[in-house]
């Protein structure tokens, strides 16, 4: 339980049960340790700075959005002398707005297919954060850390779930036009499991583990190859 523990997956009974069981044994205890650590890791690689130039934007934006209009008073609400000013200026708003539009659709569309983007993406990370999450969770979750140079690489295991990730923190830079490939060690022959194109970040390895005894990462040309085409830089066993 300590996987799920440390991902907050217990319900109260369970994790109060499991935090008396804590005080008495020390081998769980680091265990957590090392789940809570890998958790921390693993929303930090998936974080990211907001542009400096988002707070203009922000607020430029909102300068020319339409707000919600004011609650009217009593007074207000008497029909007076003005209302035949007031009909003139909406209408005069609605042509301003359709010509505004007329003028700016192709920037729209631009900036609907960038969110649209945006919101695909957005989704794909919050679907793996969730299965990554799941993994850490599963009652016979086990992790793996190696280290090359002054970058670490751990891997993140469940036999029952035959699912494994990836964590990089740190790794190589790598140079233009390539990437980080993960393979499974089927006995030594390297099977693949997927792309990472950067030297830091989490990625859940595609296909199950099956009788893999772990994973290696090698440096690939941009887009993956079918077979290593070099030493694997590191090799994580599943034990």
């Amino acid at each position: 339980m300590t996987g799920a523990y440390a991902a907050h997956a217990l319900d109260e009974p369970e994790r109060e049960a499991f935090e008396r069981h804590l005080l008495l044994c020390e081998a769980c205890a680091v265990e957590v340790a090392e789940f809570q650590d890998t958790l921390a890791r693993l929303g930090a690689a998936e974080t990211v700075v907001p542009p400096t130039a988002l707070k203009a934007r922000v607020l430029a934006q909102a300068a020319t959005t339409r707000q919600l209009p004011p609650l009217s008073t009593p007074g207000e609400a008497i029909a007076g002398r003005g209302g035949g000013r007031r009909r003139a200026w909406s209408r005069l708003a609605l042509a301003a707005c359709v010509a505004a539009a007329t003028g700016l659709g192709g920037i729209a569309v631009q900036q609907y297919q960038r969110a649209e983007h945006a919101s695909v993406r957005a989704e794909q990370l919050q679907t793996q954060q969730a299965q990554l999450t799941a993994l850490l969770a599963a009652p016979d979750a086990r992790t793996a850390t190696a280290r090359t140079g002054a970058g670490t690489g751990t891997v993140v295991w469940s036999q029952h779930l035959g699912q494994a990730g990836f964590l990089a923190d740190g790794l190589p830079a790598l140079a233009s036009g390539t990437t980080y490939e993960l393979w499974f060690d089927d006995a030594g022959t390297m099977r693949p499991g997927g792309l990472l194109a950067a030297s830091s970040g989490t990625v859940l390895l595609d296909g199950k583990i099956k009788d893999a005894a772990g994973i290696g990462v090698t440096v690939e040309p941009a887009g993956g190859s079918q077979h290593p085409s070099g030493r694997p830089l590191l090799l994580l066993p599943f034990s």
